[in-house]
């Protein structure tokens, strides 16, 4: 018995969507779970090196103090210290294997003794337990493991947002697929219903029956034949090309979720690059003290090299959380109606001072203008904006600030006379921890997050911001908003 093509031709177009819809589910589903692996143990690493740096800070402050006894001493003080600036449940265990600190003692928790047992042989390991996670560090003091800290990270939010993605997929394959077989079915019954029509057809030629061919605009048998091969080719070609549109819409949505994870992966990689260079020159300043403790110049310069440094890495702590804020939760924004003129003014007022310090000009070209915004982000913007023009100019520049309508938006324009930024790196500028002069960066205290952090405030509020290419030297940006209705 032999099985009609229409029925054949279902059949492959039901496995075909079954396997391209699980295969994209399964690595889709994969690419979230490894993703939110990586993003969870980078931020309990940063918590570690964080807790490192509180103790050893604190530890820096006594004097004859063994270390042992100041751990036991100042243990739970410390992880109480340590769990309000993380925001999370804090232990510490001595290197016996004895806990020392609990910032919420009446909390219950699982037995980590398998982990805590790699955690005093100066690994890093981890123990999940339902919904929970324990996250157990060495603690290290002038290069020695003095115990171990136990930091909590609740997975439920990871969980929930994983099976919601899993019943999305789930929900909506399905409806894609009893679609897809349905209107499969429909046109390729069609189709064999032509096929079987043309056979008759060269059937009925063979027998001469020529009174039973369909009906077409051709004078002769061979005539008709070959319109109807050429009909239905044309309904072939036209399902194919359906088929690759679709197929090339799921491999572009696939292709955007991989370009976004490569895109977490290498922030991810910044921070951790950028992070070490600042905590590299603190050790060294501190070992150097250590080993030169009488000379007082090197001790006044490494205080005042470790407080740039520290303040470097404050600021770079403050800008990555509010740039991975902006970009995982919607804000309520406080919208009002501002009067733009007046904040770039009161801005000026403010950054003056500086301004002169730097030996630089300053020259307002205000109109007034009224846009409907959120102050505080406005603020935010343009301070980054007015420092950056500070940070990077020439001695004796200038920085001009304009602000004027155009084409129903309000126009504000913030130029200096700097090192400029070449217009073939005008997309890449807005990148996190994308510099271009990385040396004048550093000595200045760039992180290379101020314009990645303005980019993304500017466009909450519907609004864009771009390089304007000048003949001159120096940058200057322009920032677009819709007026006030």
């Amino acid at each position: 018995m032999r099985t009609s093509i229409k029925y054949k031709a279902v059949l492959f177009l039901a496995l075909l969507l079954i396997l391209t819809l699980g295969i994209s589910s399964y690595l889709v589903l994969r690419g979230i779970a490894t993703n939110q692996q990586q993003r969870y143990e980078s931020q309990l690493a940063q918590q570690t090196q964080l807790a490192n740096l509180y103790i050893r800070q604190d530890y820096a402050k006594t004097t004859d103090t063994a270390i042992d006894a100041f751990m036991r001493g100042k243990g739970y003080e410390l992880t109480r210290q340590i769990g309000q600036l993380t925001a999370t449940h804090v232990k510490l265990y001595d290197m016996r294997g004895q806990e020392i600190g609990n910032s919420s003692p009446g909390l219950n928790s699982v037995d980590v003794k398998e982990v805590l047992e790699y955690a005093l042989r100066g690994k890093i390991s981890y123990q999940i337990s339902g919904q929970s996670l324990y996250y157990l560090a060495p603690v290290i003091i002038s290069n020695n493991q003095v115990g171990v800290i136990q930091l909590y990270y609740a997975m439920e939010e990871d969980h929930q947002f994983y099976r919601t993605i899993e019943n999305l997929f789930i929900s909506i394959g399905s409806i894609i697929f009893i679609m897809s077989f349905i209107l499969g079915y429909l046109y390729f019954g069609r189709m064999a219903n032509i096929i079987r029509s043309l056979k008759l057809a060269v059937d009925n030629v063979k027998l001469g029956n020529y009174r039973e061919i369909p009906v077409v605009k051709q004078k002769d048998e061979l005539g008709a034949l070959r319109q109807g091969i050429y009909f239905m080719s044309s309904q072939i070609e036209e399902n194919i090309k359906g088929m690759k549109e679709e197929q090339q819409k799921l491999t572009l949505a696939v292709e955007k979720l991989r370009a976004l994870e490569q895109q977490q992966r290498q922030f991810i990689g910044n921070v951790t690059h950028e992070f070490k260079t600042p905590l590299t020159v603190i050790k060294a300043y501190i070992d150097l003290m250590d080993m030169y403790p009488d000379d007082e110049k090197l001790v006044q310069d490494a205080k005042e090299n470790i407080g740039k440094e520290t303040q470097r890495l404050h600021d770079m702590v403050e800008k990555t959380l509010h740039l991975a804020a902006l970009e995982k939760y919607e804000f309520e924004l406080d919208m009002q109606s501002l009067q733009l003129d007046e904040i770039l003014l009161e801005i000026c007022d403010r950054m003056e001072g500086k301004i002169q310090k730097q030996g630089l000009q300053l020259y307002r070209e205000l109109e007034p203008i009224k846009i409907y915004g959120d102050r505080e982000s406005m603020f935010q913007i343009f301070v980054n904006l007015v420092d950056n023009a500070i940070k990077y100019n020439n001695p004796k520049g200038k920085i001009v600030i304009k602000s004027f309508m155009k084409d129903n938006d309000a126009n504000i324009e913030i130029q200096d006379t700097g090192i400029g930024i070449p217009m073939e790196l005008k997309d890449m500028i807005f990148e996190p921890f994308y510099t271009v002069d990385k040396n004048r960066s550093r000595q200045s205290g760039g992180t290379g997050l101020g314009l990645a952090l303005v980019k993304q405030m500017v466009e909450k509020q519907h609004g864009s911001i771009s390089i304007i290419d000048r003949k001159e030297q120096g940058t200057s940006f322009l920032i677009k908003f819709p007026l006030q209705q």
